[in-house]
């Protein structure tokens, strides 16, 4: 077991309060993304694939599509028991890791502002592309909402880099110190 670092070092941040606010921010939009999910897996296994073949060919009806088209029968027919309960279980697995993600944030887990940026920063390309090819203030928001939540999490990380490195001791091999290549 190493050193035990001197609290004094670790000064919190004149900005914590405003951190925390951050991460709580982003924990309470998650755990609503989370409940949304497991929203949309309760109602996609009440609902039932009956009901939403009804409403496909009402949605291809109102569009002027004809409900013999190749893609709306191969829609109606992947909604069957088995593609629904799929769908609901996927749901709930994503809705599982939004609320534990949730719970780590809100609690300041290192770990969930690792998976919470990740996360998000996986979704800017693809929020780039669709903003590029179907513009629209709906996708500006997206976008800004996933760089707002990769911001927080990634300054929350930094911070936490900064504070380790500043209450643990230099690293040194052969009386060089490693962090800023100086001579020990």
């Amino acid at each position: 077991m190493g050193p035990v670092p001197d609290l004094a070092l670790c000064e919190v941040p004149a900005t914590a309060t405003q951190a925390r606010t951050g991460l709580h921010a982003v924990a309470l939009f998650e755990f609503f993304k989370g409940v949304l999910a497991l929203l949309a897996a309760g109602g996609l296994e009440m609902i039932g694939p009956l009901v939403l073949r009804g409403w496909v060919h009402t949605a291809a009806a109102a569009l002027g599509l004809d409900a013999r088209d190749e893609a709306i029968a191969t829609l109606s027919q992947a909604l069957n028991p088995d593609s629904i309960h799929l769908a609901a279980g996927i749901a709930v697995l994503y809705a599982a890791m939004r609320l534990v993600e949730a719970l780590g944030l809100w609690r300041g887990r290192a770990w969930a502002s690792w998976l919470g940026c990740i996360g998000a920063a996986v979704y800017l390309p693809f929020d780039l592309y669709a903003l590029v090819v179907h513009p629209g203030a709906l996708l500006v928001g997206v976008l800004v909402v996933n760089v707002w939540v990769v911001w927080v999490l990634a300054r929350d990380l930094m911070t936490r880099r900064r504070a380790s490195r500043a209450s643990s001791p230099p690293a040194t091999m052969h009386g060089y110190d490693l962090q800023s290549s100086r001579h020990a």
